[in-house]
């Protein structure tokens, strides 16, 4: 990096615009019947479109996720959290560099609405991923893989707030405190939704049917489905608010190693380690 460059408040940028973006989710989930709209992220940006300076308060947005995006680059390649070269290693070092690529996407939709009113599908996500992957050869097995990849990555994510190491990486003097409690909620939730739309996804692999893949509304409208499901879904939703919460904790008090070309190098995995 050159001399005097912040990475950090690159990074911190990107946190802050997860979050805002999960509590946009969250509120239409919440009053999804007021508003309209899904709750998912493209649809959030696009209400936020809406309102006075939404073109502007999009495009930072945006430019912050190109930072998120920058962030998870540096965890996955540079490994600036340090986690190694093992197995294990390598996979929580995947899971980072498929959050860049989505986050990559979510960042180009905003900059094209906010400049040219337009840039991307309305179509969630997660759909314009699994009619790509499937439209790859062997895509059905690749698209059950990526579902597992979701369930995978929402087991961690939970368990990470379940057994609080997320602390490792923050500088929180207020370790059990209110703050503590709400994050390790946002995460659990996070990590639940997770858990559903990779389900959704390795059932559109099986059946071959992209539109089978569900988003985040999916996720949340099969939660409303359940038994008790409407108290189920107002808590995976104030979860989501949590998770959003939880980014901007992230944003004040992340721990960010800036990374190097010597970083990369060292930190790829070679033959025989």
């Amino acid at each position: 990096m050159p001399k005097g460059f912040r990475f950090d408040l690159l990074a911190k940028s990107g946190y802050v615009a997860r979050g805002v973006v999960f509590l946009l989710v969250a509120g239409l989930a919440l009053f999804s019947g007021v508003a309209g709209g899904k709750p998912e992220t493209k649809s959030a940006l696009s209400t936020l479109l809406g309102q006075p300076f939404g073109r502007v308060w999009v495009g930072l947005i945006g430019i912050g996720l190109l930072g998120f995006v920058a962030w998870r680059l540096a965890q996955s390649l540079a490994d600036s959290d340090g986690h190694g070269r093992d197995a294990k290693a390598v996979a929580i070092r995947t899971v980072f560099f498929g959050s860049a690529v989505i986050y990559l996407g979510l960042a180009g939709y905003a900059l094209g609405h906010a400049l040219f009113s337009g840039g991307g599908s309305q179509q969630s996500g997660e759909k314009g991923l699994a009619e790509w992957i499937m439209s790859q050869p062997f895509g059905a097995y690749l698209a059950v893989a990526v579902g597992l990849g979701f369930i995978i990555g929402g087991v961690v994510t939970a368990a990470k707030g379940i057994t609080r190491k997320f602390e490792r990486y923050l500088r929180l003097s207020d370790a059990s405190g209110v703050v503590t409690s709400v994050c390790v909620y946002g995460l659990v939730a996070r990590g639940v939704v997770f858990v559903i739309t990779g389900i959704f996804f390795a059932y559109a692999g099986f059946r071959v049917d992209p539109e089978q893949a569900g988003s985040m509304a999916d996720a949340l409208e099969w939660v409303r489905r359940l038994p008790f499901g409407a108290i189920l879904y107002i808590a995976v939703a104030i979860g989501l608010a949590a998770f959003g919460i939880y980014n901007l904790v992230e944003a004040r008090y992340r721990i960010v190693h800036s990374p190097s070309l010597d970083d990369v190098k060292h930190s790829i995995p070679t033959p025989g380690h």
